[in-house]
């Protein structure tokens, strides 16, 4: 398998109903496993009186994605903005990137992927915070194309 048919192959277990699948084919194995814990972000409930206005940010926040330019991640993962917890991050705001420079770190079944940049960019925000679930084609940077 190459790695469009494996990434494939991830998104269409990811929206499976599936946990875990192993599949063996001549001398390729591959195991997927869903983690059995749901993680989640920290919320904060709004008063029942603002509970209309709490739709706002998401819709603020879904315009943000479909204006302008992303970088987007490839994969269902984990984001890391550093490569270890005492480095420096690989891209921050304000930051001028090249193309082929590394942004980020995805975290797949146990293997560490670098992100590269597509395109040399100037990055406007920065989208995904660092150990946060993401999923395929979530966008990780908003950014302009220089």
């Amino acid at each position: 398998m190459d790695t469009k048919q494996i990434k494939a192959l991830m998104r269409d277990f990811d929206e499976s109903g599936l946990s875990r699948v192993k599949i063996t084919k001549e001398n390729f194995s591959i195991e997927l496993e869903k983690a059995t814990g749901l993680v989640a972000a920290p919320v904060s409930v709004p008063a029942p009186a603002a509970a209309p206005v709490a739709s706002a940010p998401v819709a603020a926040a879904a315009a943000v994605e479909i204006t302008g330019d992303a970088i987007l991640s490839p994969m269902v993962g984990t984001y890391y903005s550093s490569p270890s917890p005492d480095s420096p991050e690989f891209a921050k705001k304000g930051d001028i990137v090249r193309k082929g420079q590394v942004v980020a770190i995805l975290e797949a079944m146990k293997i560490m992927n670098e992100l590269e940049a597509d395109f040399d960019c100037k990055i406007l925000e920065v989208l995904a915070t660092n150990g946060q679930a993401v999923e395929y084609d979530m966008p990780l940077f908003l950014v302009e194309k220089i």
